[in-house]
């Protein structure tokens, strides 16, 4: 079975046997362009690129038989846009979930539109990640692009258009766009209509297990399977990921970090938040995955690490070692709360819990005894910080988490596994198996081929697992810096739209 995971900065590719064992497994990345503050595009074709190549790279290690691959499953990053010609060809480039162009068109929705309601209606809070947004804003700005395009579609359902000459869009990444109504499982009269499109213009709905068949002959070749492979459509990364890490039963919390990141829960219907801070997401029609996203993730560590750390790069490629785990070592000399330094960690505006995208960066509490590595740390803290808020908006929701199982990038790292435990005050557990997106994405591929007849055939392909106990003088440090991070973040709405301001208008963009 190959996963396939198409995220914001690569696309991942893993071939599992039947038991969940790894076989094999690829990565390309790619650029995501941000020329200014509030742009965020990718190239389609080379994501494009990156899916070929990697589903072949695994092929070709595996030393697979085409006929031996049961089915490919895909997870897909959420909230993309590209229009596209009546022949397929892009006429823009892949708008990503960071591109914050729609922001005023989303204040519009919120304050103007009805936009609670419609929220209650489609699970996706307003914001400018949403592509209802996004629309609005190409509508009233590049109206012309507008008229010209034939479809709107996600980068999930250009790579399919590519592989097999069809538009469907799956009910994950649909329910993601603001335009979906979840009880009707179909588009929204009244969001279309925001949007300035009809159903025609958008892909056709289909379940997260539907196959396709029949892979245009000049790819078969190149990927190594058969023209009648199945091929599942999938979900979006978030809600596979709760399934690949075994989060599916009530209050067991999956708590992610990749690029971005996300708290999030099953449910086992469509659910969403009278003050308007959780999305609610299917991942099958008995399947609803609620929670938050972070737009700040493990990018951060990057930006440290292209940015603060350019003698311990150096360090690291002399030593023959990974860059992060010399940053790292660097961070486990501060003591947790890194001696009174706070960072807020807003670089690109932030989704949950502010839902402001104009928020802003900041390093709180800075004095002359603080160095690089307070700051570096400050930075690991502030994005667990972050994350444990938007467990507090879900806590209102479902009560507190019985279970908190943690995935993505950042579980490579003992010392951030730690810190979530400390600041959480919880137990954390992380499954063996970081590619927990590619594995829900095969566990949903077995269901949608009926090869197993429950998801929870997930549970014996997990794997031993890390755990980390919260050590209780660290969550005691964590607990009394928690309400100034939250207190501050809270108190500067104004002084984000301010600076976010100038600095669009610094980078010739209109204010928002």
């Amino acid at each position: 079975m190959i996963g396939v995971d198409i995220g914001t900065t690569s696309t991942k590719a893993v071939l599992f046997e039947e038991n969940g064992t790894i076989v094999a497994q690829s990565n390309q990345g790619y650029p995501l362009h941000q020329p200014s503050p509030s742009v965020a595009e990718q190239d389609p074709e080379q994501i494009l690129e990156a899916v070929i190549h990697t589903i072949a790279a695994v092929m070709q290690e595996s030393l697979a038989t085409p006929e031996s691959i049961l089915l490919v499953s895909f997870s897909s990053a959420m909230h993309s846009v590209i229009a596209v010609d009546p022949a397929g060809k892009p006429l823009t480039a892949c708008i990503t979930w960071a591109d914050n162009r729609s922001s005023r068109y989303a204040r519009r929705l919120k304050d103007e539109l009805n936009g609670h309601v419609l929220y209650l209606r489609t699970g996706t809070p307003i914001h400018p990640m949403s592509p209802i947004t996004k629309l609005m804003w190409l509508g009233e700005e590049q109206p012309e692009l507008f008229r010209q395009t034939y479809k709107f579609i996600s980068i999930k359902e250009y790579i399919f258009f590519r592989l097999f000459g069809e538009y469907v869009i799956d009910h994950s990444i649909a329910s993601a766009t603001g335009m979906f109504n979840l009880e009707k499982l179909d588009w929204d009269e009244e969001a279309l209509r925001i949007a300035g499109v009809t159903p025609e213009r958008l892909s056709r709905p289909v379940p997260t297990t539907h196959i396709l068949q029949g892979l245009l002959p000049e790819l078969t070749g190149k990927l190594g399977l058969l023209t009648d492979t199945p091929f599942v459509v999938g979900a979006s990364d978030g809600v596979l990921s709760n399934l690949g890490v075994g989060a599916m039963e009530p209050g067991v919390i999956a708590a992610t970090i990749g690029t971005s990141g996300a708290i999030r829960t099953v449910v086992d219907h469509p659910l969403t938040d009278p003050k308007g801070r959780i999305f609610c997401y299917a991942l099958t029609d008995k399947h609803w995955v609620i929670g938050g996203p972070v737009n700040n993730g493990g990018m951060l560590f990057r930006w440290v690490r292209d940015e603060f750390a350019a003698s311990e790069v150096e360090t690291a490629k002399r030593l023959g070692i990974d860059p992060y785990e010399v940053l790292t070592r660097i961070a486990e000399q501060v003591p947790p709360g890194s001696n009174g330094l706070l960072f807020h960690p807003y670089l690109t505006g932030e989704r949950a819990p502010l839902w402001n995208p104009d928020a802003r960066g900041s390093f709180f509490g800075l004095s002359m005894n603080h160095r690089k590595e307070h700051m570096i740390r400050a930075v690991l803290e502030g994005v667990i910080f972050n994350m444990y808020t938007v467990l507090l908006a879900m806590e209102e929701c479902i009560g507190e988490p019985v279970r908190i199982l943690a995935t993505g990038g950042f579980a490579r790292s003992a010392l951030w596994r730690q810190m979530m435990a400390d600041i959480f005050d919880q137990e954390v557990v992380v499954p063996e198996s970081f590619e927990s997106s590619c594995l829900g994405a095969v566990v949903l591929g077995l269901y949608a081929i009926r090869r197993i007849d429950s998801l929870d055939a997930v549970f014996s392909m997990i794997g031993s697992t890390h755990r980390h106990e919260p050590v209780t003088a660290h969550a005691k440090a964590y607990k009394q810096l928690l309400p100034i991070f939250i207190s501050v973040s809270r108190s500067l709405e104004d002084q984000y739209q301010a600076i976010a301001d100038f600095q669009r208008e610094q980078a010739g963009e209109q204010p928002g």
